[in-house]
């Protein structure tokens, strides 16, 4: 049934004109962002030569473009989660919803589902747009794979997070604006912050993300983005639980 549910969720978000059109102009601005990096990458190429090691297309163009994404996606996520539970309540269906002979576990996880693995094709579409440096060059293979599992991961927090903002109120534009009121507050906090200061480091969630951009798999990271969407998942189970329960 999870599958049925996002198989659903997918077909949805392909017939609604807002999921191309933001999947059409994200693409558009990491496309313009790339070539960008790429042509700076070759006007540097002559002093990048008299260094010993220099760094290659991942370190200049690939990095930089996956720290975009995940800016990006920061703005795009709250779009397409808004409408989960919170248009559904609105328009009378989310009762209908609750009241089939579905478990809220499964609704919950096949809205997941459904939501990351449109997000998974985003990523890939910018890893496929990557893979066209191969054919002038060599690229760390390594760094790719980490940086992409990095805003893989991470959207599944934006997800999870998402999922239970909706689940709260009556009005998407609301859970929209809640969704990037947190995240634009999580965001704040890493600006402020330097690398390792104190225990709110461990809590930040794009140095978290950045870690990986780095190449760097480190399994508090792994750890940390598992939490954090497994928590915000079961608090969203737990509250249309309790609605199922009280009518």
């Amino acid at each position: 049934m999870i599958f049925t549910i996002a198989r659903k969720e997918l077909y949805m978000m392909f017939c609604s004109p807002l999921a191309w059109l933001l999947l059409t102009s994200v693409q558009l601005l990491f496309a313009w962002f790339f070539l960008g990096r790429l042509d700076a990458f070759l006007q540097l190429q002559p002093q990048l030569m008299q260094i010993a090691n220099p760094p290659g297309f991942t370190e200049i163009i690939v990095t930089p473009v996956f720290a975009l994404s995940a800016v990006v996606l920061l703005l795009m996520v709250p779009l397409l989660t808004m409408r989960q539970f919170a248009e559904e309540r609105k328009n009378n269906t989310l009762t209908l919803l609750l009241s089939a002979p579905v478990s809220i576990t499964e609704i919950v996880l096949g809205k997941f589902l459904g939501l990351t693995v449109f997000f998974l094709g985003v990523v890939s579409l910018i890893v496929s747009m990557f893979l066209t440096l191969l054919a002038g060059g060599t690229l760390d293979l390594g760094l790719l794979i980490s940086g992409a599992f990095g805003l893989f991961l991470l959207i599944c927090c934006f997800v999870a997070l998402g999922l239970y903002i909706s689940s709260l109120t009556i009005q998407p534009v609301v859970a929209a604006i809640g969704m990037l009121a947190v995240m634009l507050g999580f965001w704040m906090v890493d600006l402020v912050i330097s690398d390792h200061e104190g225990w709110i480091y461990y809590f930040s969630i794009f140095k978290q993300f950045e870690l990986f951009n780095n190449g760097l798999v480190d399994t508090y990271s792994l750890v940390y983005c598992a939490l954090f969407t497994a928590f915000f998942l079961v608090l969203t189970i737990r509250r249309l639980d309790g609605e199922r329960l009280h009518g």
